[in-house]
């Protein structure tokens, strides 16, 4: 049986922000050690592409968008 924890939305968005923020972090770094333009590009969008997801769970938690409200 699941744990409290383990039933809360909260503990699994918190936990996939942090992961999805760690990885945000990685392709930053390595955007200044590696020397091709296309690969250093991609870097960059996968890194913004993960900014939106961060914010997306962010914004699910807060209840920011409509699509995260329950329906009346």
């Amino acid at each position: 049986m699941a744990s409290a924890t383990d039933r809360d939305p909260r503990h699994h968005t918190q936990k996939m922000q942090k992961a999805l923020q760690d990885i945000k972090v990685h392709l930053r770094e390595d955007i200044e050690k590696v020397d091709e333009p296309q690969l250093k590009a991609m870097f960059e969008t996968a890194a913004e592409v993960l900014g939106g997801l961060i914010k997306a769970f962010r914004d699910y938690e807060q209840k920011n968008e409509s699509a995260w409200r329950k329906a009346s």
